[in-house]
């Protein structure tokens, strides 16, 4: 049998322990319950999208050998800007395809007609802005950037993203996906990019977390009536 001073020690370290790790998997079990009762296509905004847009068939294109290009090709994509057809080539040029003019980057009111390619056509538009740089906790973090910021009135502070550079429709971002944001933050305990399951913070809890569980074990264990009958 466990001695009665050696089985005080595990007691204190077991509550000791708790007290650390309570509020920690008290967000994990609240996380948990919200990742399992949310659906994540309208977290992602997808309720506030149009079906996906067709690729508007256009003719009359110029080649390649026409744009005048410095550089050898290694990728080309047909996108639609404001209902004109142009190249990005090589993620770094964008082309009229039709003129061959190269278009440095979009203006505030050609990103407002890409968004409505995308966004639902009830939603009322309110401003735009520019962002050049964002923080690690952004909403927009990890997109290309500069971008557009444009903004819609609604209660639930509901905003679509454009990058500048090509045009391309990004991302939407409201209240419900940041709250999503903030509680996945919390059960990974990445509290910089919130997809890194291998930091020291979350291996340190996970193993203090178990150490705690064990100690219950234990403690059960030096303390039931039952074993003690066994043992004796």
């Amino acid at each position: 049998m466990v001695k009665t001073k050696t089985a005080k020690k595990i007691r204190k370290a077991h509550r000791y322990l708790g007290i650390f790790l309570g509020i920690q998997f008290l967000m994990w079990t609240i996380s948990g319950m919200y990742f399992s009762w949310t659906d994540i296509d309208e977290i992602h905004g997808d309720h506030f999208k149009k079906d996906s847009p067709e690729q508007t068939a256009f003719s009359n294109l110029l080649g390649s050998s026409q744009l005048g290009l410095q550089q050898p090709i290694k990728s080309l994509e047909l996108l639609e800007i404001a209902d004109a057809p142009y190249y990005w080539i090589n993620e770094t040029a964008l082309y009229n395809a039709l003129t061959g003019t190269r278009k440095d980057e979009l203006t505030e009111q050609e990103a407002v007609q890409v968004a409505e390619r995308y966004m639902l056509s009830d939603l009322e538009f309110d401003q735009i802005q520019r962002i050049e740089a964002v923080g690690e906790h952004h909403e927009y973090r990890g997109r290309p950037l500069p971008a557009y910021e444009i903004s819609y009135k609604s209660d639930k502070n509901l905003k679509a993203y454009v990058a500048i550079e090509n045009g391309a429709f990004q991302i939407v971002r409201y209240r419900d996906w940041r709250w999503f944001d903030f509680l996945w933050m919390t059960h990974t305990m990445d509290y910089q990019g919130r997809d890194n399951f291998n930091t020291i913070v979350l291996r340190a809890f996970s193993l203090l977390g178990l150490i705690t569980v064990l100690s219950g074990f234990l403690l059960w264990f030096t303390s039931s009536p039952t074993v003690r009958k066994i043992k004796n």
